[in-house]
């Protein structure tokens, strides 16, 4: 189970959506599927942390998830993002 609270979302041209946030709990890695709102699910094309590419994050890192195939309007400031499967408590 993974879950991150949305603080921030930044477009990179070229790249896609970038939702920043730090981790509540879980982990995640580049290629995992997760759900914006209890949405469809999403794959992770990237993570990055302080301008580091990285495979896995866990619980505690602040980090932003790339999107390649989002909007910036499909991500907001306060959404929550799960793993796939997972339910909003």
């Amino acid at each position: 189970m993974f879950r991150m609270t949305v603080q921030d979302v930044f477009f990179i041209r070229g790249r896609g959506i970038v939702a920043t946030g730090r981790v509540e709990y879980g982990e995640l890695s580049v290629g995992g599927e997760v759900r914006i709102n209890d949405g469809p699910n999403v794959r992770v094309d990237a993570i990055e942390a302080f301008r580091k590419k990285l495979q896995t994050v866990r619980a505690g890192d602040n980090v932003g998830l790339l999107f390649s195939r989002l909007t910036k309007s499909d991500v907001a400031a306060g959404d929550v993002i799960t793993s796939a499967g997972a339910f909003l408590a």
